[in-house]
């Protein structure tokens, strides 16, 4: 027998922020014609209270909702609960887990992207990508005295700030951390903060939480079960209770230019007879032999072992391409990204991709640079919907301002921080300037000059220079003039460049 067939025009697969933001897009541009969004998650991510903070810089919160309030929010919108099965590209057509068919016009694809876990299948690693991932977590978390962190992004650095009355060990393959957003000496500003008390309130948080106290258990088929769900939006951890078993609030160790060689469960640790560390609780002190015993054991590449509860593998994701491989001849990135050129297509008619899922293959702006970020699935997500438009409409379009200057705004150890252009000096050579201004334990300010013309900055705490800066990268006006009174406190930047 036929499996049932649906005829649609476009179809956007992908519940999280890329993929929702292109349905609805889509949906505005084409209010007659039908649009699909395909997600195996029973929940879609919508960006709300959008805020255009300057001409690039955004913020937004993003909510977990069932799929019904964008069905209603949008009357031509259909969202169909399935995994994709496979796509045959040339025939136009995807199959669905549920045994459906659905046939497009034009496909944009938004997988997004699965968490590079360091060891397949054993039960204490943990990757933390979605909000499921994130709720087992604390569910071992709540029963754990001492846990080890392998990874130096963004999931990571939230997590050894926010984890209480557990001990933690964070491996780091660099010499500093938060390496993926910083240059040692903003790392260095953050550590202090890291490794002092946390006795301040928190910021209140202006993004959307996800509480997970409460949440209603969905039934998952298998095929959800073994599906990746979209990824964390901002603020993930605020509705989480971090803490661990003991009553301490804050207790970190971090090991640098190392990473795991190799994990051990108990039972096979015990016949090995080496010898695990213990906790260094004074960086100081000679180190002791741990005589606890530990459900699992980390070897690292530095030759020390520590013994731990569980391990939190947070070493990035990897574009999740697989679903749309077979019998699809789809160029890839160095990174295993689906290819995309300027107008968001992939190397393989109608379709297109946007978010984590893609790479970016077109001649970038010198201070632009893809980072599988939220901002830049919104923006990715909002552009494929309109380059989709006009191509089925027949018309040209110019590419997006968002992709001029690379710019995002977030939160790591309670402070603000703004990332704008070539913030770390990528790609620049040994050509370049830095300068900075460090107020400890108030604002970190750095910015990355060329010729006399500002390249990036990193700015950490409530700088206000955001909006300036992102002029002067843009402008690339020629500051060699200025010297160090761009970066002088007492002087009003504003006034200079109004």
């Amino acid at each position: 027998m036929e499996p049932a067939r649906s005829l649609g025009t476009f179809v956007v697969v992908g519940g999280g922020i890329a993929g929702v933001t292109c349905a609805e897009q889509l949906a505005v541009n084409f209010p007659e014609e039908e649009i699909l969004l395909v997600t195996a998650s029973p929940v879609i991510k919508a960006v709300t209270n959008f805020k255009q903070v300057s001409k690039v810089l955004e913020e937004f919160d993003v909510e977990e909702q069932p799929s019904t309030v964008l069905e209603n929010r949008f009357s031509n919108i259909k969202v169909i609960e399935s995994g994709v099965k496979q796509l045959k590209s040339e025939e136009h057509c995807i199959f669905t887990e549920d045994g459906q068919q659905h046939v497009y016009k034009k496909l944009c694809l938004c997988a997004g992207a699965k968490p590079k876990l360091i060891c397949e299948g054993n039960p204490y690693v943990l990757g933390i990508r979605d909000t499921d991932s994130a709720q087992e977590f604390q569910k071992q978390l709540t029963k754990a005295k001492r846990i080890m962190i392998v990874g130096n992004g963004g999931i990571a650095l939230e997590l050894v700030y926010e984890i209480e009355g557990c001990e933690v060990i964070w491996a780091i393959k660099d010499k500093a951390i938060g390496n993926t957003f910083f240059d040692a000496g903003a790392a260095e500003f953050l550590t202090s903060k890291l490794m002092s008390e946390k006795s301040e309130a928190k910021i209140a948080h202006r993004r959307t939480i996800y509480t997970v106290e409460g949440a209603k258990k969905e039934k998952r088929t298998k095929a959800k079960a073994d599906s990746v769900g979209s990824a964390l939006g901002p603020d993930w951890h605020g509705g989480l209770d971090l803490k661990g078993t003991e009553e301490f609030s804050h207790s970190i160790h971090i090991e640098t230019r190392c990473e795991v060689k190799k994990i051990y469960l108990q039972e096979e640790f015990k016949i090995m007879k080496k010898k695990p560390l213990a906790f260094p609780k004074d960086q100081h002190k000679s180190v002791t032999i741990d005589k606890e015993m530990w459900p699992v054991y980390v070897e690292l590449t530095n030759g020390k072992i520590f013994g731990c509860d569980f391990l939190v593998s947070a070493t990035g994701v990897i574009p999740n391409i697989h679903p749309f491989l077979l019998g699809n001849n789809f160029d890839l990135g160095d990174d295993g990204g689906l290819k995309v050129d300027n107008q968001m297509r992939t190397s393989l008619p109608d379709i297109y991709a946007a978010g984590d899922i893609c790479t970016a293959c077109w001649q970038p702006s010198p201070v632009w640079q893809q980072m599988r970020l939220w901002t830049q699935a919104r923006q990715m997500g909002w552009y494929a919907a309109k380059c989709m438009a006009a191509a089925s409409l027949g018309h040209s379009i110019e590419m997006d301002f968002s992709f001029e200057l690379f710019a995002h705004v977030t939160k790591f150890f309670n402070y603000k921080v703004v990332l704008l252009g070539k913030y770390n000096a990528q790609g620049l050579g040994s050509d370049h300037e830095l300068m900075l201004r460090c107020t400890r334990g108030q604002e970190y300010v750095k910015v990355v000059m060329q010729n006399g013309r500002m390249m990036g900055a990193v700015l950490i705490g409530e700088t206000d220079l955001e909006e300036t800066f992102e002029n002067l990268i843009l402008n690339q006006m020629d500051l060699s003039s200025y010297g160090e009174d761009l970066l002088d406190p007492n002087i009003d930047i504003e006034d200079y460049f109004d």
